[in-house]
């Protein structure tokens, strides 16, 4: 069971099934939160043998959800210890992302207006009404960067801020499709507004998708210290799978160059094998910032709906 996202090339499935003399078949779950709330409601019937796409923003509802088996597979000696993010190997990390604000060069350079450095800075006059967001509430991007400004302000002052953002004629839309592609200028959109919250992979994408293939991305990612949030994604074996063995090894094989070296350009997102090689366009567009926010997965996990609403009563209503 995987999250609407998955994506992995045909021909490296295939090299799983002919090794093991196997069939794969993928259930779409939804979204991340979606998927992994499938997979808690039929706990007692599981749809799946292994579970991918939870993310470090749903991580501890998935530990305490009594649907996963501890597995700890040998390749996890390739794994940075930073990803490791699962108490008792619940869940492994399989590649990471981050989200960022990304911006139209074009726009700043022809304004000749310098790009803002931290989040403070966005709540400054020259860039008013620049900036597009997704609602925390509907859409993943917009959760991890209200977590980003939760990390960088603190619970007691981040609505604070977020007031200053609505002072600033902020625009909040429901999901990203609409906030890239019809409101921010970067774009095949061609929207009003130079900046979006969006993908740190989101560069490459514009250069990887153009037809014909442009010289440079035409845009960038703000990667000031906590500007952007790190979400890790992770794959687990279900309680009560037949398949025990099969699903350990197809855990160790998504955590193959194999299948590492896949990710990529198939899912946009970094793999978390370090001895995975990263395609080109990953190398020369993509910005990674050196410090991005995180927050702990069970003060997450206790506190989503609270600063969730927080957020709604002072942005939106």
């Amino acid at each position: 069971m995987t999250h609407d996202s998955f994506s992995a090339s045909e021909g490296v499935i295939a090299a799983f099934e002919q090794k093991n003399n196997v069939k794969l078949s993928f259930i779409k779950g939804g979204d991340a939160g979606a998927t992994l709330n499938r997979a808690i409601l039929s706990k007692d019937s599981p749809l799946a043998d292994v579970i991918y796409g939870v993310d470090n923003t749903f991580l501890s509802r998935a530990e305490t959800g009594d649907v996963l088996e501890s597995y700890v597979s040998p390749n996890l000696a390739d794994i940075p210890d930073e990803l490791k993010l699962s108490k008792g190997n619940l869940l492994t990390p399989v590649d990471y992302g981050d989200v960022c604000i990304n911006y139209d060069k074009a726009y700043f350079a022809d304004k000749k207006l310098a790009l803002p450095a931290s989040l403070l800075d966005l709540t400054k006059p020259e860039y008013k009404g620049l900036l597009v967001i997704e609602n925390p509430a509907t859409s993943s991007p917009g959760l991890a960067f209200m977590l980003a400004t939760i990390n960088e302000f603190g619970v007691d002052t981040y609505i604070d801020y977020w007031k200053s953002l609505k002072s600033n004629d902020l625009l909040v839309v429901n999901d990203w499709e609409s906030a890239y592609y019809t409101h921010f200028s970067g774009s095949s959109g061609k929207g009003p507004r130079p900046m979006v919250v969006s993908y740190g992979t989101s560069p490459a994408v514009e250069v990887v998708y153009a037809d014909p293939k442009p010289a440079d991305a035409p845009t960038a990612s703000l990667v000031g210290t906590n500007m952007c949030f790190r979400q890790v994604e992770f794959a687990g074996i279900l309680k009560g799978t037949t398949k025990r063995a099969l699903a350990g090894k197809f855990i160790d094989f998504m955590l193959s160059t194999e299948f590492q070296n896949d990710i990529p350009l198939q899912m946009f997102v970094f793999p978390a094998n370090k001895k995975a090689v990263l395609p080109e366009e990953f190398i020369k567009f993509n910005q990674v910032p050196e410090k991005p926010a995180t927050i702990d997965p069970q003060d997450i996990a206790n506190n989503r709906e609270a600063w969730i609403e927080a957020w709604e009563q002072a942005v939106i209503r």
